[in-house]
């Protein structure tokens, strides 16, 4: 049977796991109750905080002395990790705490694939939940009152919590009823009716999720890809490295193109929308580039051309992570441009600055058998283009 796996600081928080466990076994799920105080040694857990420790990667010996405890408690959600990583019996992760209790968990539980439930009670839940939940299908349930001890309104709480967590752990999902494989691709805007057609094309033999290049979106491609559940990706919009170089608000993560480089999963890539970086309103833009050519996408959403120097960092960044890949590889470069306003008489169309873009990757790019760099004389949002996206998925990753 998968177990309800019920973490938290059993010094601090001991009565209210107790009773969390207390209240998965009533429910008909077995619990495991993991500590992970950095303090003091918590009674009645079946996993001590001292056995989680010795899964640190420089071993327990990392964690003893620290006095710092923001320090102590990176060490244990680092112990944690590892910890859960080790177990093949986690039908569910619950976590009870405050602030440190709840990085500490949710660090851990960011690094279980997509699709294990984890349930989050935290006094934070009703605040900004980005920094714990990133691009995982986690879920946060705010406390209401502290945890703190057991009272009506905790009790109730931490019990549909436990029901709930012992629910997920019980009730297996049952399959979509498609033996397709997944596929990831990455979608904006300007970029639609590529990624349209191409979805269409493949979605006769894959099972496609698309993904908006909102910085998240990025993330979350890139972690189902981590998970194994996609088979390839057509990641058409790369956007989201001009907003982590240059400072938008739908930035990469320097881990951006990491997955692909673990997995070493079929990838064919493109530059769509690198010819902007994002900001909200238009009177939220930074006073830096307040002098800059920007387009109003929206009321919500301004869009600031990038240059041939910023074009230059993008290909470099970009490049030296197809560099990188070990998989098969295609990267294709639309040569009239790169999104939908990147178009003769719209208004983000440079020739000169995409360019730049392109000659970079060109020249930084390391030819091997496994990466093809694909160069063809197209807008990326014509249908030619995305059959190309297409062909060159078909032939790296035959259906």
């Amino acid at each position: 049977m998968a177990k309800v796996y019920v973490v938290g600081t059993m010094d601090t928080k001991g009565p209210e796991l107790r009773y969390a466990a207390e209240r998965v076994r009533a429910a008909g799920a077995e619990p495991v109750l993991v500590d992970v105080g950095t303090r003091e040694a918590g009674a009645g857990a079946d996993v001590a905080a001292s056995v989680v420790a010795t899964h640190h990667p420089e071993g327990s010996s990392a964690m003893l002395g620290l006095t710092d405890r923001g320090k102590a408690v990176s060490a244990m959600a680092r112990a944690l990790s590892r910890y859960l990583a080790s177990r093949d019996d986690i039908g569910a992760v619950l976590g009870l705490g405050g602030t440190g209790n709840t990085a500490l968990v949710t660090e851990a539980m960011r690094t279980l694939p997509i699709g294990v439930p984890k349930l989050m009670v935290s006094t934070v839940a009703s605040g900004n939940t980005a920094p714990y939940v990133g691009p995982n299908d986690l879920t946060m349930m705010y406390s209401v009152v502290d945890i703190a001890g057991l009272n009506a309104i905790s009790r109730q709480v931490i019990g549909n919590a436990a029901h709930a967590a012992a629910g997920m752990a019980l009730t297996t999902t049952p399959a979509s009823g498609a033996d397709k494989p997944g596929l990831g691709m990455t979608m904006f805007g300007v970029t639609t009716q590529c990624v349209t057609y191409a979805r269409e094309a493949m979605e006769a033999t894959h099972e496609v999720y698309t993904f908006h290049a909102t910085g998240t979106g990025g993330q979350s491609m890139e972690k189902l890809a981590d998970s194994g559940l996609v088979a390839g990706l057509i990641d058409v919009t790369t956007t989201e490295v001009p907003d982590l170089l240059v400072g938008g608000v739908f930035p990469a993560t320097e881990d951006r193109f990491g997955a692909v480089i673990r997995t070493r999963l079929p990838y064919v890539g493109s530059v769509g929308a690198v010819d902007m970086v994002n900001f909200g309103a238009k009177e939220t833009v930074p006073p830096q580039f307040q002098g800059r050519q920007l387009h109003v996408h929206n009321a919500q959403v301004t869009l600031m051309r990038t240059t041939p120097d910023e074009n230059r960092r993008i290909g470099e960044f970009i490049v030296s992570r197809l560099n990188r890949m070990e998989g098969p590889v295609r990267f294709l470069l639309p040569l009239h441009g790169v999104s939908a306003i990147d178009a003769p008489g719209q208004p983000f169309h440079d020739p000169a600055a995409d360019r730049v873009l392109f000659d970079t990757i060109r020249s930084d790019w390391q030819a091997a058998p496994n990466r093809q760099l694909v160069e063809l004389d197209l807008h990326i949002n014509d249908p030619e283009f995305a059959a190309a996206l297409v062909a060159n998925f078909r032939d790296l990753s035959p259906a």
